[in-house]
């Protein structure tokens, strides 16, 4: 992803800096179409087709009604060492929009952007 977009979508996500992690959390797994929702089914099957993270995320993730909540969420507790798909957005993704995302309003004096 080009700097450019990582650093709007840092500003998008600006706007639930203020939304404390267990809310977030809540939010996350009660409206989150992904598949370790409680009591829901299974994760979708393998395709067989071999498809690039960036590729696999944005369709695992496809309609969901929370990726802002939820790549938010991760971004605070995964910061740098975020792994799997949160938010339509594979680890690499994430981990070049985590600098720019703990440059964003107060997180910018907060080590590691814990909310």
């Amino acid at each position: 992803m080009t700097d450019l977009l990582l650093v709007e979508l840092a500003w998008q996500l600006d706007r639930l800096r203020w939304v404390p992690t267990p809310t977030l959390d809540r939010i996350v797994r009660r409206d989150g179409l992904c598949f370790w929702r409680s009591g829901e089914a299974e994760p979708p099957e393998p395709s067989g087709m071999e498809l690039p993270d960036r590729e696999l995320a944005s369709a695992f993730c496809a309609g969901c009604p929370v990726l802002d909540e939820c790549l938010e969420l991760e971004l605070r507790s995964g910061g740098e060492q975020t792994l799997g798909i949160w938010g339509g957005m594979c680890e690499d993704d994430r981990r070049e929009l985590h600098r720019f995302w703990l440059q964003r309003g107060d997180r910018a004096g907060r080590r590691g952007g814990e909310a």
